[in-house]
């Protein structure tokens, strides 16, 4: 028997670069909302222009969101290793989540693992989107063992952002 490869898919929600064009945005945009009005698939013109904006040049100035998920990204890598650290985007950035698990199998990946920056429960991507994508790509590829390490525990959230602020509170009067 091999031994099983594992992954993780950091998803984040992906910003728009500073420098690119605004009207791009807008006609994606526009039609997106004509697109989910009527059930339709994406046209031509929607799949191309969002391919144009995902794979725009990005930089630490034009798309900070972009530096700072590939910096928390580094920070992560050695605390999942062995498994593989792969960062993705819900929208806006390349590579989308099909695109990076795509890739994962083809490389033969056996687990692969999803786990988004959204952390907040109700949020559309997190609790909708992303969900419906994986169901699709479990169809895609039935022999993936494929997780979503969501919904996130708020106790533990909560730690977390107790912890953090614990640094930014002023200290107790004495008295």
């Amino acid at each position: 028997m091999t031994e099983a490869k594992r992954a993780v898919v950091l998803v984040g929600h992906g910003g728009l670069p500073k420098d690119c064009p605004p009207d791009w945005v807008s006609r994606l945009k526009r039609l997106e909302g004509e697109r989910k009005g009527t059930g339709q698939p994406p046209t031509a013109e929607e799949m191309d222009l969002d391919r144009q904006i995902r794979n725009w040049p990005r930089t630490p100035e034009n798309d900070p969101y972009h530096h700072g998920l590939q910096r928390l990204a580094g920070k992560l890598e050695p605390r999942v290793a062995p498994a593989k650290l792969v960062v993705a985007y819900n929208e806006f950035c390349a590579p989308t989540v099909l695109e990076a698990v795509e890739k994962l199998v083809e490389a033969e990946f056996t687990h692969v693992t999803v786990v988004p920056t959204m952390f907040t429960p109700g949020g559309s991507h997190s609790e909708r989107e992303i969900p419906a994508l994986l169901t699709t790509l479990r169809s895609q590829f039935p022999d993936l063992i494929l997780q979503y390490a969501w919904p996130f525990d708020l106790d533990t959230l909560a730690g977390l952002l107790a912890d953090h602020l614990n640094g930014f509170l002023p200290e107790p009067p004495s008295r």
